[in-house]
């Protein structure tokens, strides 16, 4: 792998990642930019504990704009893009409208093909390791800048999850501080320990794999399968077998298998919802695929794993955060985990 780093017209940071060690992408960005102001602000909710960002600068952010000035499609004339050179592989570059800033964090933006109407589920196993790969290395990089906490690499596809550009990209936060949703896993995982002596994550793994009706596919290292109680119509965990604190950890055969089973993972989402009469007409699954990593405080209990989840719980239905969900993070699912799994293998390729 190739990493090539430059520095865009504003002064932030883009790094290309190439399997290609011959890549050239040194182009320069010609755009006329002012330096980036964005100014992030933490606030506590005293009521929860829970840290809340302030970012008004995102207003002004692109929005849904046409795919002939796409900002994440290659520069090419007469558009000049966040990308400077005229093609790549995987880039990874500072989100110009940042949640977080400063003092208050970093947030990036992954973009994993430069084909505009791709998906994830249609890159080769390479692209999709190649991928994996600038993961762990934009989680090792960022862990080390003073204060940051947790490094939490997701996705999210679709109009209906929120997109805003339609374009094949996640993005990266890096928290100064413990996010809620991590801080009740290692929470349980503590508790779960001073309770059995074991670890909660290789628990929830073992009893998974040994429960059939909820596994949607395994390899050697690897496997996907339903939790017991999800909050989604449709979720699906990926953990590998050896438990790890994050991607960083990961061993060259763990890597090399993942592609393959996650790439499935994607395009069973893909088919979960087709019509049976006018398939071609389908429209592809929403999804938020989020990794789980360790964070540095308290999280050496924690194992990471990816948690995949679609908002659709039927051809043509959301399930909305409705007063029950969002007034008081308290999930009701249309949906039993068990029959979820089974509809997963069922539209295997």
């Amino acid at each position: 792998m190739k990493r090539s780093s430059i520095k865009l017209a504003d002064g932030r940071e883009l790094v290309y990642y190439d399997l290609d060690a011959a890549a050239d992408r040194e182009a320069l960005d010609r755009r006329p930019l002012e330096p980036v102001e964005s100014v992030s602000e933490l606030r506590l909710d005293r009521a929860t504990g829970d840290w809340v960002a302030i970012a008004s600068h995102r207003q002004a952010r692109a929005y849904h704009p046409p795919a002939d000035l796409c900002p994440l499609c290659p520069s090419r004339d007469g558009h000049h893009s966040e990308i400077p050179a005229a093609d790549y592989e995987v880039v990874v570059f500072e989100n110009r409208y940042p949640s977080l800033a400063g003092r208050a964090g970093r947030c990036e933006v992954v973009c994993f093909t430069p084909e505009h109407e791709r998906s994830f589920a249609g890159l080769t196993e390479a692209r999709a390791r190649l991928v994996l790969e600038a993961w762990a290395d934009r989680t090792e990089r960022l862990a080390s800048l003073p204060g940051i906490e947790q490094v939490y690499c997701f996705e999210n596809r679709g109009a209906e999850i929120g997109v805003t550009l339609a374009h094949p990209h996640g993005q990266i936060y890096a928290f100064p501080f413990v996010p809620p949703r991590t801080a009740k896993m290692t929470g349980a995982a503590a508790t779960h320990r001073a309770a059995t002596g074991r670890n909660l994550f290789e628990d929830l793994l073992a009893e998974a794999r040994a429960t059939a009706s909820r596994v949607v596919l395994a390899g050697e290292h690897w496997t996907a399968f339903v939790p017991y109680a999800p909050r989604w119509p449709y979720e699906v965990h990926l953990y590998p077998h050896r438990r790890v604190p994050d991607l960083t950890r990961l061993t060259e055969a763990e890597r090399a298998e993942f592609p393959g089973l996650y790439l499935e993972l994607l395009r069973r989402f893909d088919r979960l919802f087709l019509p049976e009469r006018e398939p071609e007409r389908a429209d592809p699954t929403p999804y938020i695929a989020a990794w789980h990593q360790a964070p540095k405080t308290g999280g050496g209990e924690l194992a990471l794993h990816l948690e995949l989840f679609t908002v659709r719980r039927a051809a043509g239905k959301l399930k909305h955060l409705a007063g029950v969900e969002s007034g008081m993070d308290s999930f009701v699912n249309d949906v039993v985990p068990e029959a979820a799994a089974r509809r997963l293998r069922e539209v295997a390729s």
